[in-house]
């Protein structure tokens, strides 16, 4: 980009790369979303590349995570004026990601001479790894997430995981800028056409593998198991408000009966779908148990739990599961808590900050992952924000767990991207572990993703919708399931290489002038 300015190309990168997004889901435009910030980093000098790579993230994330002041205003009850200050905050940490890549993918070419497509598309996956576990983790909107819509594509994922898709888009990306810098400068350098070949090889390969993929279990007949969701669309203004309290059971309450009527097999409310403690208030306890026992239905459900810490009163965010006849057969505790709702990372520090979210008691993380037993299947259940960790559900499958549930509350984000954000990464634990999901979301979008990804059936948002279908159970236990990010691991080993090898190495890289 020597006669243009680079921020241009940086700032349309980030453009290209949320529209990929839901609700956008213009997932094409992620294979050459990255091709602008690659061009514009040819001949940058590392500092440059910092707020290039920068303003790629900020302006891709803040497409991708806006939403959050919807919770913070209206529920938080923080004003405007803090609330989008605090969102910028999130969206400048998760640029910083896209800030190092650029940096270190412009050091190892020119410390190294390594073209794009030997070092971005290792960093790219090793710096999303890293995301999901850093500060509690935030791996929302990794790029692999914008294909969701791709079964061929995303078939891999029962090998890499997600991160393998998102190895491949970032591949493309640079070899596709690869070509265009070749062809710019009237040279076909030997190191583009092996790119672009490599590039093309490989997608071909996925292709095939995920259309392989996807033929066999079209092929197969395995066990099945019909299941009702329930979305009773109750607003989060009276949720809690016990003056509802009764015409909330009594959505439910109708919203089952017009399920159990369909032959179902297991019933799925939301989280914290009661609004009231479910093994506390002992008179609403027996009208659920009795609806339960009238139906003849197993049925999951959320609600808080309470528990005495000292002489302090500590929630858990929990999944009840009731038997045919009102029995609680198992109660799961929400392991990965939402840091400023759900918990204050660092309390005992950061004192002063209260939680984002207004709720009703400080949560606990559980401790086990727990499974429920059908007659026709092991069911294992995520709450919310747990789903978009794919080792935590990967857990679930390898202890056995044949058809997922996630129960969740989305009417937090309001009417935006995220609950159709929130919706595409369970596609992906469906694939990584060729497991059926069940999604029942309180104000949606509740539906059923089949063990290839294949969407069934949702419902909208903020419409009231009991649903049905029969979901083809689990049968076989993938690469991903025994072995989990075996694949995001060997990237960072790689990269981790490449940079240690670029440091030792005793030629500094050449500044251009302008730096």
């Amino acid at each position: 980009m020597t006669n243009l300015s680079p921020w241009g190309p940086a700032f349309l990168s980030g453009v290209l790369s949320f529209l990929s997004f839901p609700r956008f889901d213009l997932e094409s435009l992620a294979w050459v979303a990255l091709v602008p910030l690659f061009l514009a980093l040819e001949n940058q000098s590392i500092r440059r590349s910092f707020w290039l790579g920068g303003l790629t993230g900020m302006i891709y994330f803040l497409g991708t995570v806006h939403w959050v002041t919807n919770t913070m205003i209206r529920y938080g009850k923080l004003p405007a004026l803090v609330s989008y200050p605090l969102m910028f905050m999130l969206v400048l940490y998760l640029a910083s990601y896209a800030a190092v890549f650029a940096t270190l993918i412009v050091f190892l070419r020119q410390r190294l001479g390594f073209p794009f497509f030997l070092s971005a598309p290792v960093l790219w996956t090793a710096l999303e790894l890293l995301r999901t576990y850093a500060l509690s983790g935030f791996p929302w909107a990794s790029l692999g997430y914008s294909q969701y819509l791709s079964l061929p594509v995303i078939q891999i994922a029962d090998i890499t995981g997600v991160y393998g898709v998102s190895f491949l888009v970032v591949l493309v990306n640079a070899a596709v800028a690869e070509g265009v810098l070749a062809f710019r400068r009237r040279s076909l350098y030997r190191s583009a056409w092996i790119a672009v070949a490599a590039a093309v090889l490989i997608v071909a390969l996925d292709l095939s593998y995920g259309a392989w993929r996807l033929s066999e279990d079209k092929d197969s007949e395995p066990p099945t198991l019909r299941v009702g969701v329930v979305q009773a669309n109750i607003p989060q203004d009276v949720k809690w408000d016990a003056r509802f309290r009764q015409a909330t059971i009594g959505r439910y309450e109708r919203l089952t009966h017009d399920l159990a009527s369909q032959s179902v097999r297991l019933i799925v409310w939301p989280e914290a779908a009661m609004p009231f403690l479910f093994d506390e208030d002992k008179f609403f306890q027996q009208q659920v148990i009795e609806l339960v026992r009238a139906e003849g239905v197993p049925l999951l459900f959320g609600s808080p739990a309470v528990t005495t810490v000292g002489n302090r009163l500590r929630m858990f965010n929990s999944a009840y599961f009731l038997s045919a006849d009102g029995r609680v057969m198992g109660r799961y505790d929400k392991m990965h808590l939402v840091p400023f709702g759900e918990y204050v990372p660092l309390s005992t520090i950061l004192f002063f900050v209260d939680k984002m979210v207004e709720g009703i008691g400080d949560f606990l993380p559980g401790q086990d992952d727990t499974l429920f037993h059908l007659r026709e299947a092991n069911l294992g259940t995520v709450i919310c924000f747990e789903v978009i960790f794919p080792d935590h559900v990967r857990q679930f499958v390898k202890e056995g767990a044949q058809v997922m549930s996630t129960i969740t509350n989305d009417a937090w984000f309001g009417d935006s991207s995220a609950p159709y954000q929130h919706f595409s990464m369970a596609v992906f634990r469906a694939v990584e572990n060729r497991v059926p999901f069940v999604r029942a979301a309180n104000t949606g979008i509740s539906g059923f993703i089949d063990r290839t990804g294949r969407i069934q059936k949702t419902t909208g948002i903020f419409v009231e919708a009991a649903l049905a279908d029969t979901v083809r159970l689990r049968t076989q236990t993938t690469f991903y399931t025994r072995y989990g990010d075996v694949f995001a691991y060997v990237c960072v080993i790689i990269i981790s290489l490449m940079i240690l090898f670029a440091l030792r190495k005793g030629i500094d890289p050449k500044e251009p002038a302008n730096a």
